[in-house]
């Protein structure tokens, strides 16, 4: 129970020895075992606090799965921004170039005390594609649309995530850029989690390829297909670059803004590409990017082996 003890003079003593005001460092001892044994009952300790928080954001997320292959609201899915064409680094071990998917992260400071998500939360991009409750989105109507119906290109939808936390739900919205409001590595429009319903939360999926996009307005959104999600208010895409990456409580992940990346042909680049990932009917627990594509004859020809199976 004794420590090492030293006296006014900087004599050090045996732990046996009573020096000073030794009486009220036993009752202060005392008192802070007392009130680690109960707050460690109460689960308030920090250690305790941060396993249950990652435990409740990386809790497994059931998607919606797809019967008809369209995006409806009220929808749960993840978004996906798919692997780049080109490697972004030289780096065999760095993931920049990795499939990633839109999550939740609140900030550290918010989970050593409250129990609920914060708002505003920051959104980043993480390797983890597996649905999970930070990972997990909900496509919402904006306009009095009913749920369950198609969405479609061109027409106004919401994104809201729980993280977890079913007392509340956050939204994702945008607005422009200024000195205190904009992305704080690449300083283009910032992205973020709040939870007030407004006109900065909608969002509208568009045609990945410019020629066609007349043509497919007004059409249903097809699930688990490449497209470009554009803020309704700027009129920015959503983006991951990739080039920003930051530490997290969850590790190192990359930043998200709201901003469109042209190449030369005046058309977006990878950066600005997503999926809408739905569930597996044939395996719940999995999702459509994991499921096998079907045998075709182009794999029969670079597969000797499944061309002698059939």
């Amino acid at each position: 129970m004794f420590n090492g003890r030293i006296s006014m003079s900087g004599r050090t003593y045996s732990p046996g020895v009573l020096v000073g005001n030794w009486n009220e460092d036993v009752y202060l001892e005392e008192e802070n075992l007392k009130d680690f044994i109960y707050r460690r009952e109460r689960g308030e300790l920090l250690i305790q606090r941060s396993k249950k928080f990652k435990e409740r954001m990386y809790g497994k997320e059931q998607l919606s799965i797809s019967t008809d292959g369209f995006i409806h609201f009220g929808d749960t899915v993840v978004l996906v921004s798919p692997e780049l064409k080109k490697p972004c680094s030289e780096n065999p071990r760095d993931t920049c170039g990795a499939r990633l998917s839109l999550a939740v992260t609140p900030d550290e400071i918010y989970v050593h005390k409250t129990d609920a998500l914060p708002s505003p939360c920051r959104v980043t991009a993480c390797i983890v594609t597996d649905p999970v409750a930070r990972n997990a989105f909900r496509i919402l109507s904006t306009e009095g649309q009913a749920m369950g119906e198609p969405l479609r290109f061109g027409q106004n939808f919401g994104l809201g995530a729980t993280g977890g936390f079913t007392d509340r739900m956050l939204y994702l919205v945008s607005n422009h850029k200024h000195f205190q409001n904009a992305a704080k590595k690449s300083a283009q429009q910032n992205v973020y989690l709040t939870d007030e319903l407004s006109f900065l939360a909608s969002w509208q999926v568009t045609y990945l390829d410019p020629q066609m996009r007349l043509e497919y307005e007004g059409f249903p959104v097809p699930a688990n297909t490449t497209v470009i999600i554009i803020h309704s208010y700027t009129n920015h895409a959503l983006a991951v670059p990739r080039n920003f990456w930051m530490r997290t409580y969850f590790g190192k992940e990359y930043e998200v803004n709201c901003h469109t990346y042209l190449d030369t042909h005046r058309a977006e680049e990878d950066k600005n590409y997503w999926i809408m990932v739905t569930g597996n009917a044939s395996d719940v627990s999995t999702t459509m990017l994991e499921r096998p594509k079907p045998v075709t004859g182009v794999t029969k020809q670079q597969n000797p082996e499944l061309q002698a199976e059939t």
